[in-house]
């Protein structure tokens, strides 16, 4: 049964395509990206198609290099995925994706300078009649910038630690306050002891 409605939704993705009616395919990617030198960078592809996502659909993905020249293909999937086997990005480009899932990702492992460019993400799903492309620009960069998050935590790491200091100022303050006190009646201290001790025989001859 499963496979029987497999063969009817592609019949009728087909029947579709060939009456005019929506048959496309389109990629998503995220334009441009800021990549840091030496680090693996993942290169984000998905994609929707009107017709059935299987063992029918192809990736390629293109570079073409920021000096110019032909787009180059560094990485082709077809039920499986097929890394470079020769070329500057040999055993660096590898599949990151998942086609059940619609993306057609990869990682480009310790990125270079040498790799700034555009990346080509195409994808085919026959029976769509559409090729669509994503590009992504790519810069690479020696170290990142600070994002918003940790300029979030900067200032939060910075107000608890005045919170803190204040906090300990007063209780020092008070602490030498208190001290200070204590310090200036010594002998008032002396004699409260004093008459504490004292016995009810020696109070009968003061009074005497």
């Amino acid at each position: 049964r499963d496979m029987l409605a497999a063969v009817c939704t592609l019949h009728l993705a087909v029947l579709g395509c060939l009456l005019g009616t929506a048959c496309s395919i389109e990629v998503i990617t995220s334009k441009e990206l800021e990549a840091i030198n030496g680090t693996d960078t993942r290169l984000k592809c998905t994609f929707s198609s009107s017709a059935p996502v299987g063992d029918n659909v192809i990736i390629a993905w293109m570079f073409r290099p920021i000096s110019g020249g032909d787009d180059q293909t560094i990485f082709y999937y077809h039920k499986n995925p097929y890394p470079p086997t020769d070329g500057h990005f040999q055993g660096r480009a590898v599949w990151d994706g998942n086609i059940m899932r619609n993306d057609a990702s990869i990682v480009i492992r310790n990125i270079q300078s040498t790799d700034n460019g555009t990346y080509l993400c195409q994808v085919k799903n026959p029976p769509d009649v559409h090729v669509e492309m994503g590009e992504i620009q790519v810069r690479v960069v020696n170290k990142a910038k600070l994002s918003e998050i940790f300029v979030l935590a900067l200032v939060i790491g910075v107000g608890s630690a005045v919170i803190i200091l204040i906090v300990l100022a007063f209780v020092l303050c008070r602490y030498y306050r208190i001290k200070k006190i204590h310090r200036s009646t010594p002998v008032s201290v002396l004699e409260c002891s004093e008459k504490l001790n004292e016995k009810p025989g020696d109070m009968k001859e003061v009074y005497a």
